[in-house]
């Protein structure tokens, strides 16, 4: 096809971008960026943006995030054959050099193009690149619809999960270890409340055919004082995921009835964190289209991604990128030559010849 889009992969997951540390990839995509007279590009903060101005009567967004999680010794890309290991192959570099070479190698689409490349995705959602431009260039977000290039093998996952972060305390008595009765055990206390958790019956509907699957786990437990001590405080952390039939505050409503029998006067159920999910959005004429032209796979994102940032904004949004998702963040990430090639191909028919 011309591009080596496994090199270009590799090229980039030798540029180090982990969280809070993303200048030396994005001063890369910018040089690469602003060498293309067909686009006007920004740089705003860690995050860059480059557009077409066309004319034309729709506008696709294609957006992707430029940092990976820290190293697990898989640091430098290593090409064995048509596979490419290293960290961020999948998650998302392979995406972004898709991105790049659409960005490069397009340069009349028969669509307008926002390029989006932003920061901080895989850390808490206040550093995330795309949450800020939302909210201080919420104009850089518009479109008929936005595709992120999270990896999904070239196939189509829908809308995305909402998740909620929830601390349960309990609270109890101290005592000396010896004299336990004068006291109440607060992490003791935390046995019927993990045992309700642990009883969450999952719900999986079924929303435009897609068939998203919610979940309940504990996922952190803090509490003690001394090892002679009756602790009087326990925490447990628990993350619910939610689908996109449920609001965020009838995800947090189901929490806390469901934990109620274990909670007394005092006890304090805190939500930390919380994304909204967003629906699959495949009535988008453009969307249903292009799946039913390219004959891609279509199923519920399962986890939460910036799709639903778009969504708050009525875009619909889907993730389609090379990939593996399932091999995000392992040490042993890698990417295929044949997903790299799909992911293009599909996505420059888009540009080029978009389904009526």
């Amino acid at each position: 096809m011309g591009l080596d889009l496994l090199a270009a992969t590799a090229a980039l997951v030798d540029i180090p971008s982990v969280s809070h540390d993303e200048a030396a990839i994005t001063d890369h995509l910018e040089a690469r960026l602003r060498a293309r007279p067909h686009l006007d590009v920004e740089r705003i903060g860690p995050n860059l943006v480059a557009r077409t101005h066309l004319g034309r009567a729709r506008r696709v967004v294609l957006a992707g995030h430029t940092d990976t999680v820290p190293p697990n010794g898989n640091e430098r890309a290593r090409i064995d054959g048509d596979v490419l290991w290293g960290l961020g192959s999948a998650d998302m570099k392979g995406g972004l050099a898709v991105m790049v070479a659409l960005a490069e190698t397009v340069p009349d689409p028969a669509v307008d193009v926002t390029w989006i490349f932003y920061a901080g995705e895989e850390v808490e959602a206040e550093h995330n690149g795309l949450g800020h431009l939302a909210r201080d260039r919420p104009e850089l977000l518009a479109g008929d619809l936005a595709i992120l290039g999270e990896p999904t093998g070239g196939d189509v996952e829908a809308g995305c999960q909402g998740t909620m972060r929830l601390e349960v305390t309990v609270r109890g008595a101290r005592a000396h270890t010896a004299r336990p009765w004068m006291g109440r055990n607060a992490v003791h206390r935390l046995g019927a409340v993990l045992r309700l958790v642990e009883s969450f019956e999952e719900r999986r509907p079924v929303i435009d055919g897609c068939e998203f699957r919610e979940a309940l786990q504990a996922v952190a437990v803090s509490g003690g004082v001394a090892g002679n001590v009756v602790p009087d405080r326990a925490t447990v952390t628990i993350n619910r995921r939610f689908a996109p039939d449920r609001t965020p505050e009838e995800a947090e409503a189901e929490v806390r009835a469901l934990l109620a029998p274990a909670l007394e006067p005092g006890d304090e159920v805190r939500v930390v964190d919380v994304a909204p999910a967003a629906a699959p959005g495949l009535d988008q004429p453009l969307l249903a289209a292009l799946i039913e032209r390219e004959g891609l796979a279509v199923r519920a994102k399962l986890g939460w991604t910036d799709v639903a940032r778009f969504a708050a904004r009525g875009v619909p949004a889907c993730n389609l990128g090379p990939g593996d998702a399932a091999l995000a963040h392992a040490a042993d990430e890698r990417v295929t030559r044949a997903s790299l090639e799909r992911a293009y191909a599909v996505l420059r028919r888009l540009l080029t010849d978009p389904p009526a």
